[in-house]
């Protein structure tokens, strides 16, 4: 069980170091807002999961960016979503005959062939699917902070290891940066290999557990981020209610929140953290509220 004794507890250990975690900044604004997230990067205003959309982030001035991560047949790391290439790139174009273009089937030197923009806009033309460490590298380039996503862990065996791997040799994994990153999945076993892998991590699941499932997920997840169709009030409270595996009351990350209505009403329930496509919509919104 983790009693509130043992946040009190924890806090007078670390000292500086809890009060960096991503789960206090998320709710350390100078207003006491949620925290907005860049779903996938600026995504509404640039292809999505590009180096492009990261920046884009950036220059519109939000901080922290949400991304995907799945793996190539040759075993390299890449930022994109589907396991299919198809919506995404003009994989049908330069690999006719290599249906359904499922990235795992692909290397990593024919996916940075794929052209990852024109489908968005032509403004985009030539925009390239990103290794995970050229992302990361892009990520640090503009002072960024990463929810990192381990997509579709089922198709990639061990690639939670492979990615706190890559993670650490970028240097993400020191005491600065880990303020800056969390690491979610849908797969609660992919988070909980995390959790035993790298036990400093800030851990989130995505999904809603029932109530009665909290407490086992509080074991090995600092975060519980669900659809904001499926939040109230009370289960935020509820959720807040208990401590994680760092001695910190979980958070609460609503997804995906692309208009003013929306990011009001699950503010007002208290969460945490709100991940957009829009994120200057939700921040004018939220600005509105206050």
């Amino acid at each position: 069980m983790h009693a509130r004794a043992v946040a009190v507890t924890a806090t007078a250990v670390l000292g500086t170091a809890a009060l960096m975690s991503p789960t206090s900044d998320a709710r350390a604004g100078d207003t006491g807002e949620p925290t907005v997230i860049a779903h996938r990067g600026a995504s509404a205003y640039a292809p999505e999961n590009t180096l492009a959309s990261i920046d884009k982030a950036a220059a519109l001035g939000f901080h922290w960016v949400e991304n995907d991560v799945q793996r190539t047949k040759d075993g390299s790391l890449v930022v994109i979503h589907d396991d299919s290439l198809k919506r995404t790139t003009n994989v049908e174009q330069v690999f006719p005959g290599r249906a359904p273009w499922k990235v795992k089937d692909f290397t990593a030197a024919e996916i940075a062939r794929l052209d990852a923009g024109s489908w968005f806009s032509p403004a985009f033309a030539g925009t390239r699917v990103p290794t995970l460490a050229q992302y990361m590298r892009r990520v640090e380039h503009n002072h960024e902070k990463l929810l990192l996503e381990i997509k579709n862990p089922e198709l990639y065996p061990g690639i939670e290891k492979q990615t706190m791997k890559l993670l650490d040799n970028e240097g993400w994994l020191d005491g600065r940066h880990r303020a800056r990153l969390i690491v979610q999945s849908f797969s609660a076993d992919s988070i909980r290999t995390v959790h035993r892998l790298e036990p400093a991590v800030t851990t989130a699941y995505l999904g809603r557990p029932s109530v009665g499932q909290l407490q086992g997920y509080a074991d090995f997840t600092d975060l519980i981020n669900p659809s904001y169709g499926k939040l109230t009030g009370a289960y935020v409270s509820t959720v807040h209610a208990l401590d994680g595996p760092h001695g910190r009351p979980l958070g609460v990350f609503a997804w995906t929140v692309n208009d003013a209505a929306t990011a009001s009403k699950v503010a007002a329930y208290g969460v945490d953290g709100v991940i957009t496509n829009k994120p200057d919509v939700v921040r004018a919104a939220l600005n509105a509220a206050h």
